[in-house]
C-alpha cells in the first residue's frame, strides 16, 4: 500500500485556498455529517473542547470515507500528544500557542523522524496502515504539514523567524488570543487586532508560507482571504448549530405571535 496522499497540504502549498470548519463535537455523528458537507478540510480540536487524543481516532475514521482532510489541534505543543496524534493517522498537525522560532523548531521535530527530528518510532499504526504502507517511516514527514499557530503579540514580533524555520509549512493566525494579548479581551474584531492579523498574513504571504485563520465574523473571513490567508476555517460547529437553532425558533415564535 502507497503512503495517502495529503490533498490538503498539496493544495495550500499550490496556494489554492481551502475553506475548513472547526469541529468541537466528541462525536463521530457529527463529524461524519460535517465531512460530507463540502469543506476542504475539518479542524478537530482537542485545546478548547471536549475532544481529547484518545478520542480523535473515531473521528478520523468517520471523516475517512469523505474528501475532506482533518487537521487536528494537539492541546499544547507536546511531543508526546503530538506523536500519539500522528499514530492515529493524522497527517495535518496545528500547534497552539507557539512564541518563538525555537518552539516552532520543535513542532518540526515533533512530527520528523529520527535523525533529524524526535517523533517516536512503532510500526503497527493507523498511520502506516496496521504495517501496510510501503516504506512508511522513511517517507512519513513528506506528507505531514506541521503548522504552528500565532496568539500573541510577542509570537508576532518572532513571525520573520517563525516562518523561516526549516520544515514548517504554514503559519495560523488565532485572533482570540492575539486579541486579549494585545489589550482587547473578548474584541477579536477591534480595528487593531484586525490590522495585526492582516499584517501577519500578508507577511507570511510575501515570506512564501502559507497563511491560515479562522473566525465566525464572515466580513472578517473575506478580508483575511483578500489579504492573503490561504486555508481558512469559516465556521465552528458548535456556532453554526447554535445559530441555525434560535433561528429557527425565532421564526416559530414570529409565526405563532
Amino acid at each position: 500500500m502507497d503512503l495517502p496522499k495529503n490533498e490538503f497540504k498539496a493544495a495550500i502549498m499550490a496556494g489554492r485556498q481551502q475553506l475548513g470548519l472547526w469541529c468541537t463535537f466528541a462525536d463521530t455523528g457529527i463529524a461524519e455529517l460535517a465531512a460530507g458537507c463540502g469543506y476542504d478540510w475539518l479542524m478537530f480540536d482537542t485545546e478548547h473542547s471536549p475532544i481529547d487524543p484518545l478520542t480523535v481516532m473515531p473521528l478520523l475514521q468517520a471523516a475517512a470515507p469523505y474528501p475532506v482532510s482533518p487537521v487536528v489541534r494537539p492541546g499544547a505543543l507536546d511531543p508526546i500528544q503530538i506523536k500519539k496524534l500522528l499514530d492515529f493517522g493524522a497527517q495535518n498537525i496545528l500547534v497552539p500557542y507557539v512564541q518563538s522560532a525555537e518552539e516552532a523548531a520543535l513542532a518540526v521535530a515533533s512530527v520528523t523522524y529520527p535523525p533529524e527530528g524526535i517523533r517516536g518510532v512503532a510500526g503497527g499504526t493507523r498511520a502506516t496502515r496496521y504495517g501496510a504502507v510501503a516504506n512508511y517511516h522513511k517517507r512519513a514527514r513528506e506528507e505531514i504539514c506541521i503548522i504552528v499557530q500565532i496568539e500573541t503579540k510577542e509570537a508576532l514580533d518572532a513571525l520573520d523567524e517563525i516562518a523561516a524555520v526549516p520544515g514548517l509549512d504554514a503559519v495560523f493566525i488565532g485572533p482570540s488570543d492575539l486579541a486579549a494579548s494585545l489589550g482587547h479581551l473578548g474584541d477579536p474584531g477591534h480595528p487593531e487586532v484586525k490590522e495585526a492579523c492582516f499584517d501577519a498574513i500578508r507577511r507570511l504571504r510575501a515570506a512564501g508560507k502559507p497563511a491560515g485563520f479562522l473566525s465566525v465574523d464572515q466580513q472578517f473571513v473575506g478580508e483575511v482571504i483578500e489579504a492573503g490567508s490561504i486555508f481558512t476555517a469559516v465556521d465552528t460547529d458548535a456556532t453554526l448549530l447554535r445559530r441555525s437553532a434560535v433561528a429557527r425558533v425565532g421564526e416559530w415564535r414570529k409565526k405563532l405571535g
